[in-house]
């Protein structure tokens, strides 16, 4: 039985990318209506052991390696890009990153009703302060200006109800969407990747679709179906194989 998607907008977000990060400013700067309506789901590159259970529930991470001459090739399209909105990137330096470590508070910031909060400080601490994200200390820090406990902020990564419940569920979602580079957006069944699709993505929303449930602050991370012959809680009633949509011809996504 195929899948049901949801029929709420929705904006798969990252930390890392660049691209996400201006997809996220151009949302919140020319279309503030469209960033209340969209469910927010955070994307991220997942280490050995997500993985691991997401091979285990048959799903994958579809998201294939860019070249470096991709990278080069950012590195000149989004200092066009920052200079046309006024933004002034810092570049940041990634030490063997590990990107749960930013992305799995997000979920502690959201049952706070600090989603939004939390995604503009450390997209800010990335990419205007050009802080290491991926340093523990750097998210106790933000936490902490937040108002969340730093010390459990920081240890979110090693945290087994995060990582192997939201956490998984987070990756699971964005496998069955197909997500196969950020920014991506869906509607339904219509995807939309990158920062020049966001256009669209609003007309989309825009023309008459039924409203997503609320602005990051209250939207939760929605669980897809669970495979046959797993302890994965999702919808009953739903299967689902893992997503094939890795496209070679154009690895590392929009970024």
């Amino acid at each position: 039985m195929p899948a049901r998607r949801s029929r709420a907008p929705r904006f798969y977000f990252n930390f890392r990318s660049p691209y996400s990060w201006i997809a996220y400013r151009d949302l919140m700067d020319r279309y503030p209506d469209v960033a209340q309506a969209v469910e927010w789901h955070p994307w991220w590159e997942p280490d050995a052991d997500h993985e691991r259970r997401m091979a285990e529930h048959r799903h994958h991470f579809p998201y294939a390696a860019m070249s470096r001459e991709k990278h080069l090739y950012i590195l000149q399209d989004v200092r066009r890009l920052t200079a046309d909105r006024g933004l002034a990137v810092s570049w940041p330096v990634d030490v063997d990153p590990v990107w749960e470590v930013p992305h799995l508070p997000y979920f502690l910031a959201l049952d706070a009703g600090l989603g939004p909060a939390y995604i503009e400080r450390v997209y800010r601490a990335r990419w205007l302060e050009g802080r290491d994200i991926c340093d523990r200390a750097t998210i106790a820090a933000i936490a902490e200006e937040l108002g969340l406990p730093p010390d459990r902020a920081a240890a979110a990564a090693d945290d087994e109800e995060l990582r192997g419940g939201r956490g998984l569920r987070a990756l699971l979602t964005l496998s069955e969407a197909g997500a196969f580079g950020v920014p991506f957006f869906t509607h339904g069944y219509d995807k939309f990747w990158g920062v020049d699709r966001l256009p669209a993505f609003v007309d989309s929303v825009r023309s008459g679709a039924r409203p997503g449930p609320g602005s990051g602050a209250r939207a939760r991370d929605t669980p897809p179906a669970a495979p046959s012959g797993t302890d994965f809680a999702g919808p009953s009633g739903t299967d689902f194989a893992a997503a094939r949509s890795a496209d070679p011809g154009h690895a590392g996504g929009c970024g």
